[in-house]
């Protein structure tokens, strides 16, 4: 009989403080489950790093979430899934995986005008994953691109509404909305905590799609298929106690951006690349 892994952890890992805005979504969805947040700052971000390097990166990653018995990966980053996620399902055929694509699909089914932007990585860009959901779901609009070079770093640094965080979204955002974008859609999952900058720059031009509910909601429906939903009564009562947050950067940096992304305080964990995980060719 095969072992009941119901009340095991979810993994959820990212390149960075991004994927806590799925982290997010993800706790509101699915309350009752435990959850360990792996962030790879040692190596933040991955958006100008090559795929290969990406992918060894998330391997490793998944094995030592594994190792703390996590039942469900969330890749809550767009670039690691866009590198990696096909290679992760191949290398772990047994653990269900749930990944980050861009929005292109609901927002070109919403476009009045024809047009909608996407901001996101350079790997996102030019991942097989971008390029199948465009060719699928947005052969009949034009999808106008922009790379927000520098942004991610501004998020790391807890730079979520100063002025250069403010220029480098301005420089993305209006040639789009000058082009006629109704829809703007965030490839990656570091920007949704600086929509409330996005959203006075489009004002009333564009609609903005945060993709963080909808891989909750697949998180969800993933754990119901395979039968891995936590049950209430076997949990502990107090919601911090759900969650594990560990990072391969500085832990202290991590721990005092918290109230500014999550608007509370959890206890970061440090681990070490070629120490904790990760002892592979690149350490």
């Amino acid at each position: 009989m095969a072992r009941d892994t119901s009340q095991n952890p979810i993994g959820v890992f990212d390149s960075g403080v991004g994927g806590l805005s799925v982290l997010q979504a993800i706790q509101q969805e699915l309350p009752d489950e435990t959850i360990i947040y792996f962030a790879d700052q040692a190596h933040v971000p991955y958006g100008n790093k090559p795929i290969e390097e990406i992918r060894h990166f998330s391997v490793e990653i998944t094995r030592y979430l594994l190792s703390l018995g996590a039942k469900l990966i969330v890749v809550a980053c767009n670039t690691a899934s866009a590198a990696a996620l096909y290679h992760l399902r191949d290398v772990f055929p047994e653990i269900p995986f749930v990944g980050m694509e861009p929005a292109v699909k609901p927002a070109a089914n919403a476009t009045i005008n024809g047009v909608v932007g996407v901001l996101a990585t350079p790997t996102t860009f030019q991942g097989r994953l971008y390029a199948s959901l465009i060719e699928r779901f947005a052969n009949n609009i034009i999808v106008l691109q922009d790379t927000c070079p520098g942004l991610v770093s501004q998020i790391e640094a807890g730079n979520l509404n100063g002025q250069e965080t403010r220029s480098i979204l301005e420089n993305a955002l209006m040639p789009i909305l000058d082009e006629g974008a109704d829809h703007i859609v965030l490839g990656c999952t570091h920007y949704p905590f600086v929509i409330p900058v996005i959203q006075e720059i489009v004002a009333n031009q564009a609609t903005v799609i945060d993709p963080s509910p909808a891989v909750a909601r697949q998180t969800r429906r993933l754990l119901t298929k395979q039968n891995l939903q936590a049950s209430t009564d076997a949990l502990q009562p107090i919601k911090g106690n759900r969650l594990r947050l560990i990072t391969s950067g500085n832990d202290e940096q991590l721990y005092s951006l918290l109230p500014k992304l999550l608007g509370v305080h959890y206890n970061v964990e440090k681990v070490t690349w070629g120490i904790d995980l990760g002892k592979g060719d690149y350490f």
